[in-house]
């Protein structure tokens, strides 16, 4: 059974924990529409066939990471649009991410770091998990298969790895925070130099995803979320980050 607008604003409302957001923040709905759904694609950004693509697979809306350069008025009439910029990367991509945590087999999850708004809740900035201790060339292997890849690696002095730190942000402190509670791996999305001298000091292991595999994950992650909760919803995603031209991925 398609369901409505709302009832999907709802729901990625509590996926992302939109409430511990200002509200120009929060994302939400883009261009409205009171279609009921039953075709839902995703896309992290306008791309040139994306129309097209909205077109061809008779999209009822459509959810983007980035819409700001979309122009609503080349889709098809009635196709509603949704958003999430940063309650999405918080979420879905490196930071304390539960799907990710299954995927790569942590427990016992652990916030590290926090941001807050004022008159907001904190949100966790990164996780820290323990795994089975395994060495930094499986882990490689293990996140490229995830990934699709990464960016940078600087290899660390504690080896075999039995506890990881997931976070979206590389700051000095964060580091030999990590560090401090026992971490050996250090996973985020770029090598910032600042942090460099911690990172030697205290033999932790860094691996740079770089921001755009972490986005592409997280895209599949949310259609994984989507078609779990809204199994009558047809999701589809518009993979640009795997060819030059449109593609579905079906569950």
């Amino acid at each position: 059974m398609a369901k409505t607008p709302r009832q999907l604003v709802n729901f990625l409302e509590n996926v992302f924990q939109t409430h511990r957001y200002p509200p120009e923040e929060q994302g939400g709905v883009f261009q409205g529409s009171t279609r009921p759904i039953a075709r839902l694609g995703l896309a992290l950004e306008p791309a040139p066939e994306l129309n097209e693509w909205v077109f061809r697979e008779n999209l009822d809306a459509l959810w983007l990471h980035r819409p700001w350069q979309l122009d609503p008025a080349a889709l098809p009439p009635g196709v509603g649009v949704l958003f999430h910029h940063l309650p999405f990367d918080e979420t879905l991509t490196l930071g304390y991410n539960d799907p990710l945590a299954a995927a790569l087999k942590l427990e016992n999850g652990e916030e590290l770091g926090h941001k807050q708004a004022p008159g907001f809740p904190p949100r966790a900035i990164g996780m820290l998990g323990d795994a089975p201790a395994t060495p930094l060339a499986e882990w490689l292997e293990l996140l490229t298969a995830e990934f699709g890849g990464h960016e940078e690696v600087l290899k660390g002095k504690k080896d075999p790895i039995h506890r990881v730190a997931v976070v979206g942000a590389m700051t000095d402190a964060l580091v030999r925070e990590a560090a401090d509670r026992g971490a050996a791996l250090y996973l985020t999305g770029q090598v910032r130099q600042p942090a460099r001298r911690a990172v030697e000091e205290s033999g932790l292991s860094v691996v740079a995803i770089g921001h755009r595999r972490s986005e592409e994950w997280g895209l599949r992650a949310l259609a994984d979320v989507l078609r779990a909760n809204f199994p009558d919803v047809e999701t589809v995603v518009y993979p640009s980050f795997l060819t030059n031209s449109a593609e579905v991925l079906s569950a």
